[in-house]
């Protein structure tokens, strides 16, 4: 589960044209201070987490990286917000499962 991400710095006209460099970001971060931010290392050691114990619940998850399920929540919705965590939710049930959809990550930098 490797994901290409990129910095958007504003000056979007200098990049490459997408199709004349590969690969290509799939993931974009606003800053480098964002990207630290979002690709911690507790985060990169959450992401494993989910990917090798596939957790049921966000309590599951909780319980299995020690964090407060409360800041827990937090970041996976960041990490949602990215394209990086997939959170299904059940019509009718309270629980959501947290899916990782990266765990390895190029970064690409102009």
């Amino acid at each position: 589960m490797r994901t290409v991400v990129g910095i958007r710095t504003g000056r979007t006209s200098q990049l490459p044209h997408p199709k004349d460099w590969e690969p290509t970001p799939t993931v974009w971060f606003d800053s480098w201070r964002q990207l630290v931010g979002v690709l911690s290392d507790e985060n990169r050691q959450l992401l494993k987490t989910m990917c090798s114990a596939q957790p049921q619940t966000v309590a599951e998850l909780a319980k299995l990286s020690g964090r407060a399920p409360s800041n827990l929540s937090r970041t996976l919705k960041n990490l949602e917000a990215h394209g990086l965590v997939r959170l299904h939710r059940t019509d009718g049930a309270r629980a959501i499962r947290p899916e990782a959809i990266a765990t390895e990550f190029i970064v690409l930098l102009e």
